[in-house]
């Protein structure tokens, strides 16, 4: 039913049982009710997940110089019901925050998926790393350097993981680093730009195997306490990107290749998106979240604070912006000239003023409220529910 692009169990209602009979060796199809129940009975035995796991073992054996390198990036799986409560988290390809779980999928750099880890209640992309996604890789990824390989050479690295900004963070480079791995992200803060002189062209190799230019630069940069190698890219409309990487034996092409080769792993959600209604419940119910007081998310109310904070705080910076902006006019010109110029600064220092103190109060207000809380305290009614979700990737 995969290969023939059927989407969902529903859909065999509509082929040829006969037809569908001879693929299976059978007069005809099993119908809809009992293939469904042969589904529950291998998902209640949690058999997918054991097999999954052994064919992710097998493909990165199969593929050891992919293993090398995995992109890891979370999606965003859509709730639209109203049978659970569900935190918002951002969803790009909508632009907007909605309900959802997310998967966190690691794939090769030709977009191949190995694994992926779902989460209905994400803490991000940084929690998921440290506690799922880079544990399991260091007992899975094959051909990993020797213990007296790793000892000999300070900087040699297991393998190598690429993500987005929202794995940005120090800490979580440095403590990677002390685990030997490598990570490649984009630098979430860079500085000024650099000198147009410094940045040279080189012939880098893609995944596919395409040879691309690119004007690439290299300096070292320091933060808090690790050293990073940042390189970056001009583009031929003057913009650089900026990436940072732990990775310090690979060339700076090798880093551009693996870094912006990432859209493989978006086409891959699209791909899955479109061919294999990736997003879609199987299933519909809820189950209650073991150890839900300890599960924390973003407090509702400091995300109302806060987004009330940067509307007021962009309001003052305009009004900041139109008041300096007021020229005052030559003393030998009209008193009516300066009585308007001295009645327009007058109003917008009071305009300024007052919303001052209302970003002050907004501030407090923020900082007296906790960011994070149990997820139990999060919705009064219904706090320990979660949608029980079933993809067709999992079946």
């Amino acid at each position: 039913m995969a290969l023939a692009r059927l989407k969902s169990v529903e859909s065999l209602r509509y082929c040829a049982p006969g037809e569908w009979g001879k693929v299976l060796g059978l007069d005809r199809v099993p119908e809809v009710r009992t293939l469904r129940e042969k589904i529950s009975l291998l998902a209640v035995q949690k058999k997918p997940m054991t097999w999954s796991a052994d064919l992710c073992h097998q493909w990165m054996e199969a593929a050891p110089e992919e293993a090398g390198a995995l992109y890891v990036d979370g999606h965003v799986r859509v709730y639209h019901g109203k049978l659970a409560h569900l935190p918002r988290r951002y969803v790009a390809r909508e632009k907007l925050c909605l309900r959802g779980s997310v998967d966190y999928w690691v794939n090769a750099m030709d977009g191949q998926p190995f694994f992926f880890v779902h989460k209905d209640i994400s803490s991000g992309l940084i929690n998921a790393l440290e506690s799922d996604i880079v544990p399991r890789l260091i007992e899975e990824v094959p051909n990993q350097p020797s213990a007296e390989a790793l000892e000999s050479s300070p900087l040699l690295h297991r393998f190598t993981i690429i993500f987005d900004r929202e794995g940005y963070s120090p800490e979580l480079l440095l403590s990677l680093k002390n685990k030997r791995v490598a990570c490649l992200t984009y630098h979430k803060y860079p500085k000024e730009d650099w000198s147009a002189e410094e940045f040279r062209t080189y012939p880098v190799k893609m995944a596919s195997g395409q040879v691309v230019e690119m004007k690439l630069a290299e300096r070292g940069v320091r933060l808090q306490k690790l050293w990073l190698r940042e390189v970056r890219r001009l583009t031929q409309s003057g913009h650089q990107t900026s990436v940072l990487s732990t990775d310090y034996h690979s060339d700076s092409t090798r880093l551009a290749a693996r870094m912006f080769a990432r859209w493989s792993q978006e086409n891959f959600f699209k791909y899955m998106r479109e061919n294999f209604s990736l997003d879609k419940i199987v299933e519909y119910g809820v189950e209650d979240i073991p150890e839900a007081e300890k599960l924390q998310v973003v407090n509702p109310e400091y995300r109302r604070l806060d987004q009330a904070v940067r509307k007021v705080q962009g309001e003052l910076n305009r009004k900041r912006a139109e008041s300096g902006a007021l020229q005052m006019p030559p003393l030998h010109v009209l008193n009516e000239k300066i009585e308007s110029y001295q009645e327009k600064k007058s109003g917008l220092d009071e305009v300024v003023a007052a919303l001052e103190e209302n970003v002050n109060k907004l501030k407090s207000d923020r900082k007296a409220v906790p960011k994070h809380i149990p997820l139990d305290q999060t919705f009064p009614t219904n706090t320990s529910s979660t949608v029980l979700e079933t993809s067709p990737v999992e079946h």
